[in-house]
């Protein structure tokens, strides 16, 4: 079976990142992360990869509420970087809202909008996903 290599989480939450790590850990089917605490963290580390494809994530699990630059403003910066890599990205937020919801399907890069707090199965599955779909 393949396995990740990078997965970014950008996540303000501590407790989420801790247990997002433990979960893909245990599943043995990632062990390297980057976290990044906002969007503009995330976004200054990802833009001198765009020419490196090992350096690309393979999944982003990103939240939409964080300080300095929201998942939003980030989404709105990473579509326009070119990669020559499929990543996948998660929305992994604890808004309910329909609105952030339909909004997130604008998105053709998002793949799902997963609610916190996530079950460790739904997390397991996610990361399968991506998994499967590489080459």
């Amino acid at each position: 079976m393949n396995r990740i290599n990078l997965t970014y989480i950008i996540d303000d939450d501590p407790i989420f990142i801790f247990a997002a790590k433990k979960v893909l850990k245990s599943s043995n089917l990632c062990d390297n992360f980057a976290v990044y605490n906002n969007g503009l963290e995330a976004l200054n580390s990802i833009k001198p990869c765009v020419s490196s494809d090992d350096e690309l994530p393979d999944v982003i699990f990103l939240d939409i509420n964080m300080p300095i630059m929201d998942g939003w403003q980030f989404l709105d910066e990473f579509i326009k970087l070119k990669f020559n890599k499929i990543i996948t990205v998660y929305i992994v937020s604890s808004s309910v809202d329909p609105a952030d919801i339909k909004k997130s399907k604008s998105y053709s890069v998002i793949d799902d909008f997963l609610v916190k707090p996530l079950k460790k199965t739904t997390l397991h599955k996610a990361v399968k996903q991506v998994v499967e779909k590489q080459p």
